[in-house]
């Protein structure tokens, strides 16, 4: 979910000769809570709870209490379906919206007739889509996660990942997705091609886990339009991609000093686009003087902030910008609690982790051409570092790269 929802995990109480476990997920202005008689998988509960806010705003956009009132009649509809005697059952929002809807419709005479996706083996996708262009956009996306010592030592290091799709294909086609998975390698005798070793991989329901488990094929029948395919993790040594070192000094409390060098630690074949470094300053901080030695600085005081640009960071590269700040009011020095310093850029044809899609294949009986495009991204990535007296600053890096490519 978004930064808006935050997580709270009741303790467990005694209630009428049974025990309750409480989940409840706080949003800003309401909450959404589950209980349960018998101990039940926190993590299914959470999961749940998610997708049912996830459901309801994609009906009422803003899931507030005015939303709720307004719509109880909707909500009665979708629990009774989103549920049945305490067991999760259709969750996907574009199978639900196909028989639950905010609109009125005229009553056609006959038996009502359950609509065909919640009865077929393929509940997630339904039958007679067609499409005049038969497309299908995959996206690698990964965030890494960093933790550096005072003395630059790595002391976490791991890639978040995720594959997410848009299918705009006809009919009920199969898909099947090949990846350089390590274990596929070692079985197939290639174990010293490059690979990526997947940890705590996490399928769409659409996926079949048996095949999977055989030749480590990722086959599916896809949903129709964007969903995730699935989410995985890697724990590897990973190197910034744009190290940021700070010196900060105060003068007497009558000015402050900013020395700041940024290195590219990516090859040199590679350039980094659009780079933004946001280094935070005292509230009262004015009479700005920069100095680089590529780009260009502009403080933004509503912020209390200065962004360093730089419009493009070829690898293996070194800059520095030096800045000078008075200040006027005699203020204690804040020991806690100061922003980090972050990094935003984004650099074509690269990949962090090394995941590749060796092939991408669409399988559908009326035998239509379809184009698969793939794109490689690496957003949001954060790294903290710890930093040494005279330095009061964390760094924190956001990386975002695109590659957009198609598969024959």
């Amino acid at each position: 979910m978004s930064g808006d929802a935050v997580v709270v995990l009741g303790c467990i109480n005694r209630m009428m000769s049974y025990l309750s476990l409480h989940v409840n997920v706080v949003l800003n202005v309401c909450s959404v809570v589950a209980t349960s008689k018998k101990n039940s998988c926190v993590s299914l509960v959470f999961s749940f709870l998610y997708k049912l806010i996830q459901v309801f705003s994609e009906y009422f956009k803003e899931l507030e209490e005015e939303s709720i009132r307004d719509n109880f009649v909707i909500i009665y509809e979708l629990m009774d379906e989103l549920m049945d005697f305490g067991y999760p059952q259709t969750t996907d929002s574009k199978i639900l919206q196909e028989y639950i809807t905010q609109e009125g419709h005229k009553l056609e005479t006959g038996g009502p007739r359950p609509p065909a996706t919640v009865t077929n083996a393929v509940s997630w996708r339904s039958e007679g889509i067609k499409y005049r262009k038969n497309e299908v956009f995959l996206d690698v996306i990964e965030s890494v996660n960093l933790l550096v010592s005072a003395n630059g030592n790595v002391l976490r290091s791991e890639i978040v990942g995720s594959i997410k799709m848009r299918v705009f294909l006809s009919g009920m086609p199969e898909l099947r997705l090949g990846l350089n998975d390590k274990v596929l390698f070692e079985n197939t005798g290639r174990g010293k091609s490059k690979s990526v070793e997947l940890e705590d991989v996490k399928f769409h329901q659409c996926v079949r886990l048996s095949r999977f488990e055989n030749d480590r094929t990722i086959s599916f029948i896809p949903p129709d339009g964007e969903f995730e395919l699935m989410s995985y993790r890697l724990n590897t040594h990973v190197k910034p991609l744009i190290w940021i070192e700070s010196v900060i000094e105060k003068h007497s409390h009558s000015r402050i000093e900013y020395m700041i060098k940024a290195k590219s630690q990516f090859k040199r074949r590679s350039t980094a686009n659009n780079v933004e470094i946001h280094i935070p300053v005292p509230t009262d901080a004015d009479s700005p003087k920069f100095k680089t030695t590529v780009g260009s600085v502009k403080w933004i005081p509503e912020n209390s902030e200065i962004i360093w640009s730089i419009k493009s960071f070829p690898g293996g590269k070194e800059y520095l910008m030096r800045a000078h700040f008075g200040l006027p009011s005699v203020e204690a020095e804040d020991k806690e609690g100061k922003p980090p310093i972050s990094v935003k850029f984004e650099i074509p044809y690269f990949t962090t982790s090394g995941i590749q899609v060796r092939y991408l294949k669409i399988i559908e009986k009326s035998g239509y051409q379809a184009l698969p495009w793939v794109r490689y991204i690496t957003q949001n990535g954060g790294m903290g570092k710890h930093t040494h007296a005279r330095t009061h600053a964390h760094i924190r890096t956001h990386a975002c790269t695109c590659f957009l490519k198609c598969i024959n």
